[in-house]
């Protein structure tokens, strides 16, 4: 991946991340890895847990941003997210997933994406 794009994607990410806190969500985690992958926002809103893939674009040119995120994609997000619960043992309860899409600039939240 060139620097261009991680930039990029770190903005989207921080986008996000403001996005969320804005609307009294806690970031618990970004970026966090395992062997399986990457999440990039993990985040708290009572007692539910929010598992975000985002996904920034500078045009519509290849799709949208939120056609990125593949039945394949969301299938490996579950997985993480299992991994993730197993990490963090004191974190029960309601989860979600979300997916942030952000282009040129612009971000739509979309809630329970699946």
């Amino acid at each position: 991946m060139t620097a261009r794009r991680q930039a990029l994607g770190a903005q989207g990410e921080a986008m996000a991340a403001r996005w969320y806190e804005a609307r009294g969500y806690e970031v618990i985690d970004r970026n966090w890895r395992c062997r399986n992958g990457e999440i990039d926002l993990v985040l708290r809103q009572g007692r539910t847990t929010v598992f975000c893939e985002v996904k920034t674009r500078t045009t519509d040119a290849y799709g949208s941003p939120a056609e990125a995120v593949t039945r394949t994609k969301q299938l490996r997000l579950r997985q993480l997210a299992s991994a993730w619960i197993e990490a963090h043992p004191g974190r029960r309860g309601p989860i979600r997933f979300d997916v942030a899409a952000i282009l040129a600039g612009h971000i739509d939240v979309i809630e329970a994406a699946f």
